[in-house]
Protein backbone atom coordinates (compact mmCIF):
# COMPACT_ATOMS: atom_id res chain seq x y z
CA UNK A 1 0.00 0.00 0.00
CA UNK A 2 2.85 2.29 0.90
CA UNK A 3 4.51 1.53 -2.57
CA UNK A 4 1.19 3.12 -4.57
CA UNK A 5 0.56 5.86 -2.37
CA UNK A 6 4.68 6.92 -3.39
CA UNK A 7 4.18 6.07 -6.70
CA UNK A 8 0.50 8.03 -6.54
CA UNK A 9 2.52 11.42 -5.06
CA UNK A 10 5.77 11.14 -6.84
CA UNK A 11 3.60 10.89 -9.91
CA UNK A 12 1.19 13.81 -8.53
CA UNK A 13 4.55 15.95 -7.51
CA UNK A 14 5.80 15.34 -11.21
CA UNK A 15 2.82 16.87 -12.98
CA UNK A 16 2.78 19.71 -10.77
CA UNK A 17 6.12 20.49 -11.60
CA UNK A 18 5.52 20.29 -14.97
CA UNK A 19 2.28 22.20 -14.78
CA UNK A 20 3.53 25.46 -13.02
CA UNK A 21 7.57 25.32 -14.64
CA UNK A 22 6.58 24.44 -18.15
CA UNK A 23 3.73 26.74 -19.16
CA UNK A 24 3.99 26.42 -22.53
CA UNK A 25 2.20 22.77 -22.51
CA UNK A 26 -1.33 23.15 -24.08
CA UNK A 27 -2.83 20.31 -22.28
CA UNK A 28 -1.57 18.09 -19.75
CA UNK A 29 -3.68 14.65 -19.04
CA UNK A 30 -3.87 11.66 -16.93
CA UNK A 31 -6.05 9.03 -16.72
CA UNK A 32 -5.06 6.04 -14.84
CA UNK A 33 -6.10 2.75 -12.88
CA UNK A 34 -4.28 2.09 -10.07
CA UNK A 35 -2.54 -1.19 -9.96
CA UNK A 36 -4.58 -2.34 -6.74
CA UNK A 37 -8.02 -1.07 -7.85
CA UNK A 38 -11.56 -3.16 -8.03
CA UNK A 39 -12.32 -3.67 -10.90
CA UNK A 40 -15.85 -5.64 -11.99
CA UNK A 41 -16.48 -5.64 -15.85
CA UNK A 42 -15.36 -6.65 -18.98
CA UNK A 43 -12.33 -5.10 -20.84
CA UNK A 44 -14.31 -4.48 -23.49
CA UNK A 45 -16.48 -1.79 -21.34
CA UNK A 46 -13.46 -0.77 -19.64
CA UNK A 47 -11.49 0.40 -22.73
CA UNK A 48 -14.68 2.39 -23.69
CA UNK A 49 -14.63 4.01 -20.48
CA UNK A 50 -11.21 4.99 -20.25
CA UNK A 51 -12.18 6.46 -24.00
CA UNK A 52 -14.88 8.63 -22.92
CA UNK A 53 -12.08 10.10 -20.72
CA UNK A 54 -9.92 10.42 -23.09
CA UNK A 55 -12.18 12.51 -25.43
CA UNK A 56 -13.21 14.66 -22.54
CA UNK A 57 -9.70 15.46 -22.47
CA UNK A 58 -9.27 15.70 -26.61
CA UNK A 59 -12.16 18.07 -26.28
CA UNK A 60 -11.25 20.50 -23.25
CA UNK A 61 -7.10 20.86 -25.16
CA UNK A 62 -9.91 22.02 -27.85
CA UNK A 63 -11.73 23.79 -26.20
CA UNK A 64 -14.97 22.47 -28.11
CA UNK A 65 -17.87 22.74 -26.05
CA UNK A 66 -20.17 20.65 -28.01
CA UNK A 67 -17.57 17.93 -27.95
CA UNK A 68 -17.88 18.08 -23.97
CA UNK A 69 -21.14 18.59 -23.73
CA UNK A 70 -21.60 15.11 -26.02
CA UNK A 71 -20.55 13.09 -22.64
CA UNK A 72 -23.03 14.34 -20.40
CA UNK A 73 -26.06 12.36 -20.19
CA UNK A 74 -29.71 14.50 -21.42
CA UNK A 75 -30.86 13.77 -17.58
CA UNK A 76 -27.31 14.81 -16.33
CA UNK A 77 -28.08 15.78 -12.49
CA UNK A 78 -25.70 16.99 -9.97
CA UNK A 79 -27.00 18.32 -6.64
CA UNK A 80 -29.01 20.97 -8.16
CA UNK A 81 -27.13 21.06 -11.61
CA UNK A 82 -28.45 20.02 -14.71
CA UNK A 83 -26.67 19.77 -18.12
CA UNK A 84 -27.52 22.80 -19.06
CA UNK A 85 -25.77 24.54 -16.16
CA UNK A 86 -22.57 22.47 -16.58
CA UNK A 87 -22.42 23.70 -20.17
CA UNK A 88 -22.53 27.18 -18.83
CA UNK A 89 -19.76 26.18 -16.82
CA UNK A 90 -17.85 24.28 -19.63
CA UNK A 91 -18.50 27.96 -21.76
CA UNK A 92 -17.09 30.18 -18.89
CA UNK A 93 -14.10 27.65 -18.51
CA UNK A 94 -13.23 28.15 -21.60
CA UNK A 95 -13.61 31.91 -22.14
CA UNK A 96 -11.32 32.50 -19.40
CA UNK A 97 -8.91 29.84 -19.34
CA UNK A 98 -6.00 27.92 -21.38
CA UNK A 99 -3.48 25.60 -21.01
CA UNK A 100 -6.10 23.74 -18.98
CA UNK A 101 -4.95 19.77 -16.96
CA UNK A 102 -6.70 17.11 -15.05
CA UNK A 103 -6.05 14.01 -13.48
CA UNK A 104 -8.17 10.99 -13.08
CA UNK A 105 -7.19 8.06 -11.16
CA UNK A 106 -9.41 5.45 -10.76
CA UNK A 107 -9.87 3.20 -7.78
CA UNK A 108 -13.14 1.16 -8.52
CA UNK A 109 -15.00 0.31 -11.36
CA UNK A 110 -18.24 -1.43 -11.74
CA UNK A 111 -19.86 -2.03 -14.63
CA UNK A 112 -23.88 -3.20 -14.03
CA UNK A 113 -27.12 -2.06 -15.34
CA UNK A 114 -28.64 -4.67 -17.84
CA UNK A 115 -26.91 -6.09 -21.30
CA UNK A 116 -28.68 -3.90 -22.94
CA UNK A 117 -28.25 -0.36 -21.16
CA UNK A 118 -25.10 -0.81 -18.76
CA UNK A 119 -24.09 1.41 -16.26
CA UNK A 120 -20.75 2.36 -14.61
CA UNK A 121 -19.76 3.73 -11.31
CA UNK A 122 -16.16 4.93 -11.19
CA UNK A 123 -14.64 5.72 -8.21
CA UNK A 124 -12.37 8.20 -9.06
CA UNK A 125 -9.87 11.26 -7.29
CA UNK A 126 -8.63 13.97 -9.22
CA UNK A 127 -7.87 17.56 -10.29
CA UNK A 128 -8.30 20.30 -12.77
CA UNK A 129 -6.34 22.96 -13.42
CA UNK A 130 -6.16 25.62 -15.72
CA UNK A 131 -4.05 28.72 -16.17
CA UNK A 132 -5.99 32.40 -16.19
CA UNK A 133 -5.99 33.93 -19.96
CA UNK A 134 -5.80 37.43 -18.11
CA UNK A 135 -3.46 37.42 -15.07
CA UNK A 136 -1.06 33.93 -16.78
CA UNK A 137 -1.78 32.74 -13.12
CA UNK A 138 -2.22 28.89 -12.93
CA UNK A 139 -5.21 28.48 -10.61
CA UNK A 140 -7.12 24.63 -9.70
CA UNK A 141 -10.34 24.70 -10.92
CA UNK A 142 -11.72 21.57 -9.10
CA UNK A 143 -10.56 18.40 -7.09
CA UNK A 144 -12.65 15.54 -6.04
CA UNK A 145 -11.72 12.58 -3.77
CA UNK A 146 -13.23 9.26 -3.81
CA UNK A 147 -16.36 10.59 -5.45
CA UNK A 148 -18.41 8.25 -7.51
CA UNK A 149 -19.02 8.69 -10.99
CA UNK A 150 -21.86 7.31 -12.50
CA UNK A 151 -22.11 6.79 -16.36
CA UNK A 152 -24.47 5.02 -18.65
CA UNK A 153 -24.05 3.29 -21.99
CA UNK A 154 -26.06 4.16 -24.66
CA UNK A 155 -25.64 3.41 -28.54
CA UNK A 156 -23.31 6.74 -28.90
CA UNK A 157 -20.95 5.54 -26.52
CA UNK A 158 -20.59 6.16 -22.49
CA UNK A 159 -22.44 9.35 -20.91
CA UNK A 160 -21.67 10.76 -17.51
CA UNK A 161 -25.15 10.68 -15.81
CA UNK A 162 -24.00 12.21 -11.98
CA UNK A 163 -22.54 11.03 -9.09
CA UNK A 164 -23.64 8.71 -6.44
CA UNK A 165 -24.37 9.13 -3.15
CA UNK A 166 -26.99 10.32 -1.29
CA UNK A 167 -27.18 13.90 0.35
CA UNK A 168 -24.19 15.76 0.33
CA UNK A 169 -21.77 15.94 3.83
CA UNK A 170 -21.43 19.27 4.63
CA UNK A 171 -17.82 20.01 6.22
CA UNK A 172 -17.22 22.24 8.92
CA UNK A 173 -14.90 24.55 6.39
CA UNK A 174 -17.65 23.82 3.84
CA UNK A 175 -16.75 22.09 0.47
CA UNK A 176 -16.81 22.93 -3.49
CA UNK A 177 -19.67 20.42 -5.42
CA UNK A 178 -17.48 18.44 -8.09
CA UNK A 179 -19.25 18.81 -11.21
CA UNK A 180 -17.53 18.56 -13.95
CA UNK A 181 -16.29 14.92 -14.34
Amino acid sequence: MHTIVNVIARTSLILLILLFVVPSLHLLAMTQILPDATVEGDSQHITELIGTFDRAQEAIRAKDLDAMMSLYAPNYHYRDLKKADIRQIWAELFSHYDFIANMHTFSAIKIGGTATRPTAEITCTGSLWARSIDTKERISIDSWNQEVHHLVREKDGWHIVGHLGGKPVIHQFGSAPHPLF
